[in-house]
């Protein structure tokens, strides 16, 4: 892994929680974002080289919308990137980690990610993510 990419919160109101954000950490979100294929509408910050990742569920079946009814509002993932986000659920896989994703997919900022299981990572859901390439 090479870095954290971002960390993940979840929010039951985009845009309140973007303007809280931007007070917070004095700077404006720099993209918007809807990622259908996960029920969510993303904003991310830049702060320093990590971002920091807003999540609204778009829908009651969103995997967001079941962590906040759940646990509230709060961190939802830490994000490592990666080079090649299929060699590591790879790697992730033969060193015995549980992986949610076989195989990345499409995500939101023009990224490819997969999910690790929070049970085999001390109840912290990872996320690991490379660029698409496109």
């Amino acid at each position: 892994m090479n870095s954290i990419e971002h960390i993940g919160i979840a929010v039951k109101d985009i845009e309140i929680s973007a303007r809280l954000f931007s007070k917070l950490l004095n700077t404006p979100p720099y993209k918007t974002e809807i990622v259908e294929s996960e029920g969510v509408l993303t904003s991310f910050f830049m702060v320093g080289n990590t971002k920091v990742e807003l999540l609204q569920a778009t829908n009651p079946e969103s995997p967001i919308a079941r962590f906040i009814e759940k646990k509230g509002e709060g961190i939802h993932h830490i994000a490592f990137g990666v080079t090649d986000a299929d060699a590591e659920i790879a790697r992730l896989t033969e060193e015995g980690f549980e992986m949610i994703h076989t195989q990345a997919k499409p995500g939101a900022d023009n990224k490819m990610i997969a999910f690790a299981h929070p049970k085999s990572t001390n109840g912290v859901l990872v996320e690991v993510c490379s660029d698409r390439g496109e």
